[in-house]
């Protein structure tokens, strides 16, 4: 649910700064193909193979990190269609799934479709709420409604092969591609298609 501190209203899968942290040791896989911790469980995979980054989820635990993502928190809302803000179901019409996006139509033919997100769906009271308080939906955004979410892979921190293994980069990946053995996962991401966009002053 969403998190209020001093009257501040704190979206659901915001990071806080008490949330505890872990900073496992990435090795190389003993056949070489991808990346593993040293102290691996059975929790660290899902059901596609995917390492993922260790979190807690503590919400209210310290003061807000707006901008920054819970993991745990964000997996969970895409696997189940929540809301972003409150974890309550996302609003959803004959017309699709409601998502809030960034605005690239003049630059994307054809946006937002084939569109990857990293940021769950909303609900309709919440997106009406947070385009008036957000101060990064102040900035340009759009509301759209997706009939097809299909999650279609992870952002995460990608390693150079070696032992140990280095750091490369953020990255986006499918799940079948190679790159994925050798990625972190931080979110889940959907491609969004057969988009209708919402007027909200309607």
């Amino acid at each position: 649910m969403t998190s209020t501190t001093k009257q501040i209203v704190v979206p659901y899968i915001t990071d806080w700064t008490e949330e505890p942290q872990f900073s496992p040791i990435v090795v190389q896989r003993a056949d070489g193909h991808g990346i593993a911790y040293a102290d691996e469980g059975l929790g660290d995979r899902d059901a596609n193979g995917v390492l993922w980054a260790r979190v807690a989820s503590e919400p209210g635990s310290g003061k807000p990190i707006f901008g920054k993502v819970n993991s745990l928190r964000q997996r969970r809302a895409m696997r189940k269609l929540l809301c972003q803000v409150c974890a309550g179901p996302a609003d959803k019409t004959d017309d699709g799934v409601l998502w809030v996006v960034r605005d690239y139509r003049d630059d994307w033919p054809g946006w937002p479709n084939g569109m990857g997100v990293t940021e769950p769906p909303i609900c309709l009271p919440c997106l009406r709420f947070s385009a008036r308080a957000c101060p990064a939906l102040r900035r340009g955004y759009a509301a759209i409604r997706a009939r097809r979410y299909a999650i279609a892979g992870i952002q995460g921190l990608r390693f150079h092969p070696g032992t140990p293994p280095r750091p490369a980069e953020m990255t986006v990946v499918s799940f079948d591609h190679p790159d994925a053995a050798w990625t972190v996962a931080s979110t889940l991401v959907r491609e969004l298609l057969d988009c209708t966009p919402v007027d909200l002053q309607s």
